[in-house]
């Protein structure tokens, strides 16, 4: 899994009025709950481009006045008009409690039925992780080889004993359909056989 580094600083005093000085000062008022006390923080805006325009998933490592913390991003707001970030809920990671993810499903080899004229598709591009932290992944990979048209990868066919799928298991993730070419193909081929 990616890390991230974000360097802040405790805010001293906490409010909306502090909130304001933070934001002038292009600064993102930050909280990190999970372990312990809730932890308010300040991070330069610049920053969060790490994040943000990064579409894998990553943990975050915030160096908070000299002490560093494992965290994932809970959630994030942006400002209506801006578009700047305006606040940012981290969840401080323990080793041994699982956490929640959305992690990303992409494929590996050429289909057999794409090779035929089928075309791949994604039902879910995304899938819903449950596992603790060293056990998550940065991907799900799936090998669609042997996949041919009319074939399809369910969510309980990318079972690990590493981690929990929440996505129903009968749901589809990836399938091979049938497209025009396909079918002229197969009209083709019978046409020859018949011959």
């Amino acid at each position: 899994m990616r890390i991230v580094s974000l360097s802040g600083s405790l805010r001293e005093n906490v409010g909306k009025k502090d909130a304001k000085a933070l934001r002038r000062e292009d600064k993102v008022p930050c909280v990190m709950y999970g372990k312990g006390e809730q932890k308010m923080f300040g991070v330069p805006q610049t920053q969060f481009q790490k994040i943000l325009f990064n579409p894998e998933p990553c943990y975050v490592e915030i160096d908070i006045n000299g002490e560093k913390h494992q965290a994932m991003m809970k959630d994030i707001q942006f400002h209506p008009v801006t578009d700047i970030v305006y606040h940012a809920d981290f969840y401080e990671l323990s080793d041994d409690k699982a956490i929640v993810m959305s992690i990303p499903v992409h494929t590996t080899g050429t289909s057999k039925g794409v090779m035929k004229g089928g075309k791949l598709v994604y039902k879910q591009k995304r899938l819903n992780i449950k596992a603790v932290p060293a056990n998550m992944p940065s991907e799900i990979l799936v090998d669609v080889t042997n996949l041919e048209i009319g074939q399809r990868v369910k969510a309980q066919d990318l079972a690990s004993e590493a981690y929990t799928i929440l996505n129903p298991k009968s749901s589809e993730v990836i399938s091979i359909i049938s497209t025009r070419a396909a079918v002229a193909d197969t009209a083709a081929e019978g046409e020859a056989a018949a011959e």
